[in-house]
């Protein structure tokens, strides 16, 4: 039996989704975008429904969201998309270091076709970047701001509101990286002050290859230029015939996520404190990475993060995987670079230190079973690898 605890990375399909998306696989396979006849129409329709339904799971209106292949593209599309119509006197971006790399990657494209970019560090510990750091990198010439809601790695919470009061007040737009917040927290763009918003459905349950971007169309509204040129569909942003299960199952993931906030916050964050307690109880000199437990508005409450002395990270994964646990050192996207993570190193740990770190990351298919016998297993394996 494999105990899954990599759900930053990807998490389970939930079979409610997946009985949601089969009349889409199966029997109803008509183009979204064939009006001509029946079939078309009713794949238009279930387009149509699940658009509504992720827009009500963010508070915007259905005509705000764009389909894509998931956050990644999301995010490509929000910056490379704003910054193509920025005009030659607006060609200054503000990122933080901690981002994920389909965030600074793009910034850095940007960078090199003549953009400036200033790339802000954040808070030693916590790895929070102050809403005032934002509004001291910010110029008139500034055109984008992006600063991800919630960490991929250490979990931490950025405090989204305040940073777009500063950004909106400079005249600047703001992106926001909100893969890693939807069904661990309430996510409502207007609240946030969000003006662009990327979301995956595989990270709260939905299925893979497939995700949305939130684009302000009330007050502020944005217009991007296109990545991606063809059917000229979603307006469009994003041409290419729509995936139609992909697109029911994200809109039923999304429903489900919205719906568990009632109660599942609490038992993930339950699990995840059971889990640190083991861990410190098995294993001496564990040390926590990223902000506080107790602090609930600042650590995503799924995500844990740890480092263990004098282990190397990589062969405690690979000795853990051989006995059925699943986790990792950081993200997927960087899992075969040898570097140790830039979110580490960010926040002040040595490479040592940043490679003897694990993540974890819970979901809803996660039990006490699971995380007891984890703790039991991780223990024994750092004991091992102490004793050579």
């Amino acid at each position: 039996m494999t105990i899954y605890l990599d759900n930053h990375s990807t998490t389970r399909l939930d079979p409610r989704v997946l009985e949601a998306m089969l009349p889409w696989l199966t029997d109803h396979y008509g183009n979204a975008g064939s009006m001509t006849h029946e079939p078309g129409r009713e794949a238009r329709a279930a387009v149509d429904a699940a658009r509504e339904t992720l827009a009500a799971a963010i508070g915007a209106s259905a005509r705000e969201i764009v389909f894509t292949s998931g956050a990644t593209e999301s995010n490509n599309l929000a910056i490379l998309g704003l910054a193509a119509r920025a005009p030659a006197d607006r060609r200054h971006i503000v990122t933080v270091v901690s981002e994920h790399h389909a965030v600074l990657d793009p910034v850095e494209h940007l960078e090199r076709t003549g953009f400036t970019v200033t790339r802000l560090p954040v808070e030693p510990a916590t790895g929070r970047v102050a809403p005032d750091a934002i509004a001291a990198a910010l110029r008139p010439e500034t055109c984008l701001v992006t600063v991800m809601l919630a960490n991929n790695e250490i979990g931490t919470i950025h405090d989204i509101p305040a940073i777009a009061a500063r950004v909106h007040a400079a005249g600047a737009v703001l992106h926001v990286d909100c893969a890693q917040a939807l069904g661990r927290m309430p996510v409502s763009v207007d609240a946030l002050g969000a003006d662009l918003a990327s979301f995956s459905a595989h990270k709260f349950h939905g299925p893979k290859g497939v995700g949305f971007l939130y684009v302000r169309r009330r007050e502020r509204a944005i217009r991007l230029d296109p990545l991606v040129f063809g059917g000229g569909q979603e307006r469009g942003m994003r041409s290419g015939t729509l995936d139609v299960p992909g697109i029911v199952g994200m809109a039923e993931a999304a429903r489900l996520a919205v719906a568990s906030l009632g109660d599942e916050p609490a038992r993930l964050r339950s699990l995840r404190d059971r889990l640190w307690a083991h861990l410190q109880a098995g294993i001496p000199g564990i040390a926590l990475n990223g902000p506080p437990l107790t602090d609930p508005a600042a650590r995503l409450v799924n995500n844990l993060n740890v480092r263990i002395s004098g282990v190397d990270g990589q062969s405690l994964l690979a000795a853990l995987s051989t006995e059925g646990l699943a986790l990792s050192s950081g993200s997927a996207c960087s899992s075969e670079s040898p570097r140790p993570s830039h979110v580490l190193l960010a926040i002040g740990l040595s490479e040592d230190e940043a490679r003897a770190s694990l993540r974890f990351g819970l979901s809803r298919f996660t039990t006490e079973i699971e995380i007891d016998e984890a703790a039991r297993l991780i223990a024994a394996g750092v004991a091992r690898l102490h004793a050579l």
